[in-house]
């Protein structure tokens, strides 16, 4: 009996089975593994931030025993806080810088500037010199965001606003976290040895390097950015989110000076600040989720009702509810953060670590120097008046919500493709 000949194609078909199934396999194992790998580089990316923003932002905890150490009066507070946060006007051409080369050598250079810049503080004996200090800071911190940002949007995929605000998270937890930290360690064992909060940035520097997306240098010849169609977008997010800068910078100063006006300790006000922004992560949390549903205007108008209705309260309040009230505040000034941010990257979707330099950088710069202004204003023993001055940012950022495009509060990809077409075509 002569066996029979299997069909050549059956043949085929029966060793393509397995080997088709294995293909399977591994490709529903790497889009498993995807995700993970994604969440695992935010995660890393949120602690860089962490570490950054931890480093650059510590001294309004430290600011009373660092005025007592240099004989300086208040009024000197302002125009340390303008020294720290003016570097950030940079922010938009390390926004050019690394779109123009691309890869991740700002990140990871400009957490290092910070942290080494933070390690010397506790160092400069004069004031001049600690402004210089101050200044260094401010450029690592402007040069950290532009490129980071634009990375974790290429990791954030159709969740931009929720995984932005899990990245933003990482910086606020740092500046609240930080002054809190400072102020232990500057009363434990004195300023000099602030340099400690240093090290965790030098460890973590060469796996940032891994971490951080390698992004994409921008071609010689690509796409100029169409900077009159930009400019009246970009004039209102400026406004918007300086003033709203200058109430964050300004609450910051002044909160400590003033609960060390009262008698109180160092440590304590640090941790009113502390309290503000690591609650207020909450704020940014909910705040790029629900953006993602409902939009940008609501999440811009609410942030500047709630920050105008509870600045005030902070100059009347006593003893517990200090913290609570700045906890409230916290949630509302971050509420719109990651929100402003997306806004930015969209009015330049040319190049979007430009958009994100702006929203922060150029905006960060123009609440530093109201903060110098306000400084040189302020009384040395009554501050109600400062407060009743950063709770009317708040009444304007509200108005300032209603100026934004209608195609930039759908936070969609397609609406900057839109706007700039529209403009276009009236300019014609």
């Amino acid at each position: 009996m002569l066996q029979e000949r299997a069909d050549p194609p059956a043949q085929a078909a029966a060793l393509a089975n397995p080997l088709l199934a294995s293909a399977r396999r591994q490709d529903n194992a790497a889009d498993e593994s995807a995700p993970r790998s994604v969440h695992r580089r935010l995660l890393g990316m949120s602690w860089a931030h962490f570490l950054n923003d931890g480093s650059a932002n510590y001294l309004p905890g430290i600011l009373p025993a660092v005025l007592l150490s240099l004989h300086d009066p208040i009024s000197m507070a302002g125009v340390l806080v303008a020294a720290l946060w003016i570097g950030q006007a940079t922010q938009p051409l390390m926004g050019l810088l690394a779109d123009r080369f691309g890869g991740r050598s700002l990140v990871v250079g400009g957490m290092l500037l910070s942290s080494i810049g933070g390690a010397l503080i506790g160092f400069a004996d004069t004031t001049a010199v600690l402004i210089l200090v101050l200044i260094v800071i401010g450029l690592g911190n402007s040069a950290f965001h532009p490129q980071s940002l634009a990375g974790v949007r290429t990791l954030a995929g159709n969740q931009q606003g929720l995984l932005t605000s899990a990245f933003l998270v990482g910086g606020e937890l740092g500046r609240g976290v930080w002054p809190t930290a400072a102020g232990l360690v500057g009363v434990a064992l004195g300023l000099h040895q602030l340099w400690i909060l240093a090290l965790p940035a030098l460890i973590t520097a060469p796996l940032l390097a891994r971490w951080a997306p390698r992004l994409p240098a921008r071609a010689v010849h690509a796409k100029p950015i169409h900077w009159r169609a930009h400019a009246r977008p970009m004039a209102v997010l400026i406004a918007y989110r300086g003033l709203q800068a200058f109430a964050m910078f300004g609450l910051a100063t002044f909160i400590p000076i003033m609960w060390h006006l009262r008698g109180g300790s160092l440590v304590a006000g640090a941790s009113i600040i502390t309290t503000m922004l690591v609650v207020g992560v909450i704020g940014n949390m909910a705040g790029g989720h629900l953006a993602d549903r409902l939009g940008r205007r609501p999440i811009l108008l609410l942030s500047a009702i709630g920050s105008a209705a509870l600045t005030l309260p902070i100059a009347y309040v006593h003893s517990f509810w200090i913290w609570i009230v700045s906890g409230a505040l916290g949630v509302a000034l971050f509420f719109s953060i990651s929100a402003s941010i997306l806004i930015g990257q969209e009015i330049f979707p040319e190049n979007r670590s430009l958009g994100s330099g702006i929203a922060l950088g150029l905006a960060n710069a123009l609440g530093a120097l109201l903060v110098l202004a306000l400084g040189l204003w302020v009384s040395t023993s009554n501050l109600t008046p400062v407060f009743w001055v950063l709770s009317g940012t708040g009444v304007i950022c509200a108005a300032l919500a209603f100026a934004f495009p209608r195609a930039l509060m759908r936070g969609d990809d397609d609406a900057p493709a839109r706007r700039l077409a529209v403009t276009r075509a009236g300019s014609r």
